[in-house]
């Protein structure tokens, strides 16, 4: 091996071959004391340390974090970055909630500067929380995006993103037209999309702020560059999908929307999902489609309670998101908190080991990317995180109780935090490292 760029971290390591609820426990590799051995921002090799360590060189590079978990870096598959400020604004559900809040605050972002201070703002915090990879939302404008991919690409994180296509049911201040809205996301995919670690979306923000014309040009850059995502809203509030029935009256249900303007595809992802009908489960299962889970959201803005046992049953493709600033916290550890709840109101369970799936390597299969992150795969990009399971008071007392692996993984799950989050890696290289008074 090349000594030189070769690094090797020692701690408890836990990543994820395939679903636990299908695998069981051929689904991960648990290693107590383990070795990841990373190169030039890749990872070489991860195993049992005291199997590594003889075939390593005698002056190796080797950083100790014993006594901590290391994991895949977490994936976020819905978050607005221009809605940090709007974060736990009181009172509202969907609807009035954007006019009231998300609006005015998105008008700032016509200021490329501002658009550069938030951005930077937002990705630090997702690191913080140990969050490497995300799908974000930008604003109608185009230097939102711009500001954004520049400083993703300063910090090397492997991010999505999307201009915001609006041209009706918004303020004038907040719309572009079917003509711009277009030409600006197509300047924007030929400029960041595949560009290092960037990649794009086409984003219609949801059926009710969009024409039919400017939906039918989506469809058309999704076509004319097959590689970049799709990402929008559906069904995530009753009086939005009563809304868009009288919008688009001659469409079978919501989904069937973005079905006429060919949105659906294995790199779509749709936010929210919890008023789905049986017909829209089977377009998403015939596509490939996916829903985006936002339990914090949901809760926050009375939205529903999706039922993730029913998308299993339907075979339906699902991620774990924020959706700050609906969402109430960047933290996914907080979000799979919450979801384990939502589940318990639905009558099921989700183990933590399949919440930690979902945040790392099967998020990473629903965007198409479980090639390069997710999981320590040889080959894979070196992102990953180091979790402190006794970083308060409180979940040391309850560490010290719990007896196995899922015990305190859902201890660390429930009380954890971006407090837990000691260190974030991004293509080998510390991003974030917690100091000794947990800031």
């Amino acid at each position: 091996m090349n000594t030189q760029s070769t690094t090797v971290y020692r701690a408890s390591i836990l990543h994820f071959l395939d679903d636990p609820d299908k695998a069981g426990e051929d689904a991960y590799e648990f290693f107590e004391d383990g070795a990841l051995v990373v190169e030039n921002g890749k990872v070489i090799t991860t195993g049992n340390f005291s199997e590594l360590e003889k075939t390593l060189a005698e002056n190796v590079e080797q950083v100790d974090y014993r006594g901590h978990l290391l994991m895949p870096g977490m994936i976020d598959t819905h978050i607005h970055f221009p809605q940090v400020e709007v974060i736990a604004s009181y009172g509202e559900q969907l609807l009035d909630w954007l006019n009231n809040y998300t609006f005015p605050a998105e008008r700032q972002f016509e200021d490329k500067e501002y658009a550069s201070k938030i951005a930077n703002f937002f990705l630090d915090e997702l690191l913080k929380c140990g969050t490497t990879t995300a799908l974000v939302f930008g604003t109608v404008h185009k230097q939102s995006v711009e500001a954004f991919f520049e400083a993703s690409e300063k910090r090397n994180t492997r991010m999505i993103c999307g201009k915001v296509m609006m041209n009706r049911n918004a303020p004038d201040f907040l719309c572009d037209d079917v003509e711009s809205s277009y030409t600006d996301s197509r300047e924007l995919i030929e400029r960041w999309h595949a560009n290092g670690r960037q990649l794009y979306a086409v984003t219609p923000r949801f059926a009710i702020t969009s024409t039919p014309e400017q939906l039918e040009k989506a469809g058309q850059l999704l076509e004319e560059y097959p590689g970049v995502y799709m990402q929008t809203h559906i069904s995530e509030n009753k009086d939005e999908v009563a809304f868009v029935q009288e919008l688009f009256p001659q469409a079978k249900d919501y989904l069937d929307v973005y079905d006429q303007y060919k949105l659906l595809g294995e790199r779509s992802v749709f936010a929210h999902g919890i008023h789905l009908t049986p017909r829209e489960h089977q377009r998403f299962r015939e596509t490939g489609s996916s829903v985006s889970f936002c339990p914090t959201s949901n809760l926050f803005l009375g939205s529903g309670l999706l039922d993730i046992a029913e998308l299993e049953k339907e075979q339906v493709a699902y991620s774990v998101a924020t959706d700050v600033g609906g969402g109430t916290s960047f933290s996914m550890l907080q979000t799979l908190n919450e979801a384990y709840k939502v589940c318990q109101l639905r009558g099921n369970k989700l183990s933590p080991l399949k919440s930690l799936y979902l945040a790392t390597l099967g998020n990473a299969r629903t965007l198409k990317l479980d090639d390069k992150i997710g999981s320590f795969k040889a080959g894979n990009e070196a992102d990953f995180i180091v979790i402190d399971f006794n970083a308060t008071p409180l979940m040391a007392l309850k560490q010290s109780k719990c007896k196995t692996l899922a015990e305190k993984l859902f201890a660390m799950i429930v009380l954890g935090d971006d407090r837990t989050v000691k260190a974030t890696y991004v293509a080998g290289q510390a991003l974030h490292l917690r100091d000794s008074g947990g800031n």
